[in-house]
């Protein structure tokens, strides 16, 4: 294997080989498979499925052959398509051993836009020929992503098919490589100040994507007369002979030759898109003093980031790897583009859709991170700037970004065929694909908009609260009030890249030395001096206790809501929430959990206040959990859950589960109820008209109330962890939306949403 330039013991090298062996091999060969998405069951679905129902769609699509997005897959259907004579850096390998790559490519186009993809190995090095293979592909696919083709060929290959083809044709090495980079450069300039137009650029490489990396760079502003390009023969200069092709020529700088070494001098920027040690110290410190350096050749690049730095310690450095920062991947780009293009029904995609691109991953860069590319980047310091000049490939907001700004592009340069009527609202539907959460939360955030509340996160100093008050100073009206040292979080903002800063943009309670502190204890001992708490005891504990700080905030109306929990035992926290707010009718009435699947929402009651509660407790959580699953938009269905399946058997929860439907049923609630009964016949109507024929509910449940803590919550994260479960919540119910107790397994994102649900004043959904 080649020397990856990271001194892995050879040991090393043939453990990570044979782990990426097993990857593909196991438990089922492969990366890709293939699954259906309607049902095939009985006679009647076979029948609509294949013949005689199947004919409707085809008479259909010949009438107008526009339909076929209707009803087919076509227009969310990518090509991979690849004849294995440039593959990443193994070279001309065959159609047949680029299988792996394509494969990869296909799992990246699924995991980081949703788009279904088949990949395409074909043994055809001529480039015609296998332009006309590609163009008869047109009736099956959406669009086609040319792939590893080597040049000259690639070029030949994608403008006959771009001629020829009524679908976006796009050649990734080509345009996807040329696309991060713009993206990486108009950042790295602006770090330095400095413009397009006034740089020099040197270049190594005058394969595709070198050459469409300078295309770019020109289309951006950079000068012609300013660009240097040389490879394995030296300056691509006019009169040349060896090794030239169109593309290359139209680079070509006087008419002499010359080195690397001759022309590297004042050099503002250097691209390298060709083999490891190209560029030495020496040459480095030939360029400009804070020169730009994309070394982007895999796995070594034409020079480490260390021996750059030693010779320029100002240098901008990007490269293709992903253990040095500034990576330039195409996965930043090549998904979001298809993603954009498809849902505007492109024909092509045209330089305007790639500037597009462009833009809009340099402004992700320049913006807050993401609390979800931190995490899965842990340790990594994200704040834009010299070597943070891109986003990570698992940002989240990638999707929404760059899709929309492609698909825009398309509309205003009149090649979206299906233009998309209300942008923002596809923007707010991409990001509810990747934010699971996003569409089921659109109503609260919406309640929370109509009042500026104040809500006070008791673990202030926490990342994710940290996250979550610039998220709300971003995206809502409600004013975040952290409890936490000053220094603390300041030196945590910075490192984490967030604008935010202590005091500027929202207050703080400094545990430590507060002027309030005094009002403070004084208030928790004037609550509890008839319940054994001493004044000694009340100054201990709010010096300490940031929960009951918080609490205190509330309760002097200082604060409109608390949310705490990002660490510690939900019982201990709910101890002070107690003490300090259950008053004038206000009481825990049990804690919800929404849990966010595949094929809807689904709450679930009690997880956390009652360990065993009454029936009377019970039916506190089916009305509370009823009125706030319409806070999301959802007709409540409640289950009673049981042991106990309609009366069969005198189980302590069965017992329990008839009572709560006899005091129900003397409520009259204006909800669908009913009980008691296992999770399965809640979930599934079948199996309830089979043992309960006239039955009160109609279709699944939606709500589960279980008879004690231990079922609620075990079924819980069952669904988190088998099912791939997301939680909003827990939601505590019966508080008057004074206080909210969350896990320590709670995100960023979870956080800002019980934010939006602390944000809503209780009568915007009572």
């Amino acid at each position: 294997m080649p020397d990856d330039g990271k001194r892995v013991p050879d040991d090393g090298k043939e453990a990570l080989r044979q782990a990426a062996l097993d990857y593909h091999r196991l438990p089922r060969p492969g990366k890709l498979e293939i699954r259906a998405t309607k049902p095939l069951a009985n006679g009647r679905d076979l029948a609509r499925a294949y013949s005689p129902g199947v004919a409707e769609a085809c008479l259909e699509i010949r009438a107008d052959p526009q339909t076929a997005r209707d009803y087919t897959a076509r227009g969310n259907l990518v090509a991979v398509v690849s004849n294995g004579t440039a593959v990443l850096g193994l070279g001309n390998i065959g159609a047949l051993a680029s299988k792996p790559v394509m494969e990869g490519k296909a799992v990246l186009f699924k995991k980081f836009a949703n788009i279904d993809c088949f990949d395409i190995e074909l043994n055809e090095s001529d480039p015609e020929k296998l332009a006309d293979i590609v163009c008869a592909l047109e009736p099956t696919f959406g669009a086609i992503n040319l792939e590893d083709i080597k040049a000259p060929d690639c070029f030949t290959v994608e403008r006959i098919c771009r001629e020829r083809m009524n679908i976006p044709v796009f050649h990734d090495d080509q345009h996807g490589t040329a696309i991060v980079v713009g993206a990486a450069t108009t950042n790295a300039l602006r770090v330095l100040g400095k413009r397009f137009e006034d740089i020099k650029v040197v270049s190594t490489g005058g394969g595709a994507a070198g050459i469409a990396c300078l295309d770019m760079l020109l289309k951006l502003g950079v000068r012609r007369e300013n660009v240097w390009l040389c490879d394995l023969h030296g300056l691509v200069h006019h009169g040349r002979e060896a090794d030239m092709t169109p593309q290359k020529a139209a680079y070509a700088q006087g008419t002499t030759p010359a080195t690397l070494l001759d022309v590297i001098g004042g050099a503002d920027m250097f691209l390298g898109l060709s083999g490891p040690g190209v560029l030495t110290p020496e040459m480095v410190a030939r360029m400009t003093e804070r020169p730009i350096i994309f070394a982007l050749a895999n796995p070594t690049p034409e020079i480490l980031p260390d021996l750059a730095r030693e010779a320029a310690p100002g240098a901008i450095i990007a490269t293709g790897r992903s253990d040095f920062p500034n990576q330039v991947n195409n996965v930043l780009c090549f998904p979001f583009i298809f993603r954009g293009a498809l849902d505007a029904g492109a024909t092509t995609i045209n330089d305007e859709m790639k500037i597009a691109c462009i833009e809009g991953i340099a402004d992700l860069a320049r913006a807050t991170t993401s609390a979800e590319a931190a995490a899965a980047y842990h340790g990594e310091e994200m704040t834009f700037g010299p070597d943070y000049l891109i986003p990570k490939p698992f940002d989240p907001r990638l999707m929404g970004v760059v899709a929309t700004a492609v698909a825009r592009a398309a509309m205003e340069t009149g090649v979206a065929t299906r233009p998309i009527a209300d942008l923002k609202a596809y923007k707010d539907q991409l990001d509810g694909s990747v934010f699971r959460s996003a569409l089921i939360m659109k109503p609260v955030f919406e309640a929370s908009r109509h009042a500026a509340r104040r809500i006070v996160f008791a673990e202030g100093e926490d990342e994710r609260v940290l996250r979550t008050a610039a998220a709300m100073l971003e995206e809502t009206d409600d004013k975040p009030i952290l409890i936490g040292r000053p220094e603390v979080i300041d030196v945590r903002c910075r490192r984490l890249g967030l604008p935010i800063r202590p005091d500027r943009d929202f207050e703080l309670v400094n545990p430590e030395s507060d002027a309030r502190y005094r009002d403070y204890w004084g208030t928790y001992h004037e609550l509890m001096a008839r319940r054994g708490v001493t004044p000694e005891v009340a100054r201990t504990t709010i010096r300490t206790n940031t929960t009951a700080i918080g609490a205190i905030m509330v309760h002097r109306g200082e604060a409109e809501s608390l949310i705490c929990g990002t660490y510690g035992q939900f019982l201990w926290h709910l101890n002070y929430v107690r003490q300090i707010l259950a008053r004038d009718g206000l009481r825990p009435q049990g804690a919800l959990s929404l849990m966010i699947l595949e094929d809807g929402p689904l709450f679930i009651a009690d997880t956390q206040v009652h360990p065993d509660p009454t029936p009377e407790q019970v039916v506190e959580a089916a009305i509370g959990a009823a009125r706030h699953a319409r806070r999301f938009g959802v007709t409540p269905k409640v289950a009673l859950c049981s042991h106990s399946q309609f009366g069969n058997l005198d189980t302590a929860s069965g017992i329990k589960m008839r009572a709560a439907m006899e005091l129900l049923d003397r409520r009259e609630p204006e909800f669908a109820y009913e009980g008691e009964m296992h999770v399965d016949a809640a979930l599934d109507p079948e199996i309830r008209a089979r043992l309960l024929p006239n039955g009160r509910l109609d279709g699944a449940a939606n709500i589960l109330i279980f008879a004690g803590t231990d079922a609620a919550s075990g079924v819980r994260n069952i669904l988190k962890a088998k099912a791939r479960g997301l939680e909003v919540g827990p939601i505590l119910m019966g508080m008057g939306n004074r206080a909210h107790i969350v896990t320590p397994a709670i995100t960023a994102r979870g956080l800002l949403n019980m934010s939006a649900i602390a944000g809503t004043p209780v009568q915007h959904y009572s």
